[in-house]
């Protein structure tokens, strides 16, 4: 059985998201999974179709990234489904783990496709430190510490940390960091 899996990093690509269900489903997917979450947050629909193959199958992408974050990832996927005898497919590249060449390609490209990472991410801190030198970049705004007033008031009402950051829309550990700045002296 040939299982499909489609995702997009953003509910902002959904062309993206529509164009991999629609290749997948000409090659002959009979079953898709497809998610709109990032590569490095949890990825259900990956998890899920991992979880469905069978020997015998093979699990088919339309590009590596839309896969793995990283080559270890990759070799980890890689690793299982070859113990389980599934096969691995990526469109855009014509590779099929099925075959001793398509096993080799598979590495090399993932070890590509790793560096291209690493070198856009170095890239973009370059970027990052050059806009702040110029004072062009002010970073992210400071939810939690524009909520502070709240934040602490609702922990002198007796509310724990879990229930504020329910309530504020921020994280437990921003109430914790919150808290912790106004109890310290002046």
């Amino acid at each position: 059985m040939l299982i499909g899996y489609a995702r997009t990093s953003t509910l902002e690509q959904i062309a993206g998201l529509e164009a991999q269900r629609e290749a997948l489903k000409a090659i002959g997917c009979e079953r898709l999974y497809e998610e709109q979450a990032s590569s490095v947050g949890p990825r259900d629909a990956l998890r899920e179709a991992l979880g469905y193959v069978r020997e015998g199958d093979v699990l088919i992408v339309t590009k590596l990234d839309r896969l793995a974050r990283s080559v270890r990832h990759l070799g980890e996927i890689v690793e299982d489904l070859e113990k389980r005898r599934v096969g691995l497919r990526v469109l855009d590249l014509g590779l099929d783990t099925t075959n001793a060449t398509g096993k080799l390609m598979l590495n090399v490209l993932g070890a590509v496709a790793q560096f291209e990472r690493e070198m856009m991410l170095e890239r973009q801190r370059e970027g990052i430190a050059k806009a702040k030198l110029e004072g062009k970049y002010k970073g992210r705004k400071p939810t939690a510490k524009l909520l502070a007033a709240q934040v602490m008031s609702l922990a002198g009402s007796g509310r724990r940390a879990s229930q504020i950051s329910s309530e504020l829309g921020i994280s437990e550990r921003s109430v914790f960091r919150v808290m912790k700045a106004c109890k310290k002296p002046q």
